[in-house]
């Protein structure tokens, strides 16, 4: 099964989210990731959809969502023609031992400190998925309290 990200813009109307998510939840298709967010014009939003499935079942699921009244266009975004981030924010239990082993490793993921507490550390760090992942893998010698991620979000490359 392959994971593709979708962008999908759309009129920024109340019921579109639903509408989309509907069509998926009918059809029984799963969404990975969803993040939506109003565009330079506030008429319009654009979704961010990561899918999952083979090459005729991404197919389908784009001829689905461009039959929707509220779609305006819906783009593949391609690896190598697109550029792709994810936020996540992770709470990270620390002691003094392991304050600066953890203050080293965000800085060599160019990651930030956002908050302190005294037996924990908040990061927030952006990038790609193998960023991500890669940092994640880095914590798990430590005991992670809390994380929360964004989910992915994307813009081809090309001037459309």
């Amino acid at each position: 099964m392959n994971k593709k990200v979708l962008s999908v813009l759309v009129d920024n109307t109340s019921g579109v989210l639903n509408r989309v998510a509907g069509l998926f939840s009918r059809r029984g298709y799963n969404i990975d990731s969803l993040t939506v967010g109003e565009t330079e014009n506030p008429k319009y939003s654009r979704m961010t959809i990561v899918v999952s499935g083979d090459d005729d079942v991404i197919e389908q699921i784009i001829k689905q969502i461009s039959k929707l009244e509220d779609i305006k266009r819906v783009d593949l975004l391609e690896a190598g023609n697109s550029v792709t981030r994810e936020l996540i924010l992770v709470k990270v239990k620390t002691d003094a031992a392991q304050r600066q082993q953890i203050v080293a490793m965000t800085e060599i993921f160019r990651a930030n400190i956002v908050n302190v507490a005294k037996d924990s550390l908040m990061i927030e760090i952006t990038g790609g998925p193998s960023k991500i992942s890669a940092f994640l893998s880095l914590l798990e010698d430590y005991e992670i309290l809390e994380l929360v991620r964004t989910g992915i979000t994307g813009l081809s490359r090309d001037t459309k």
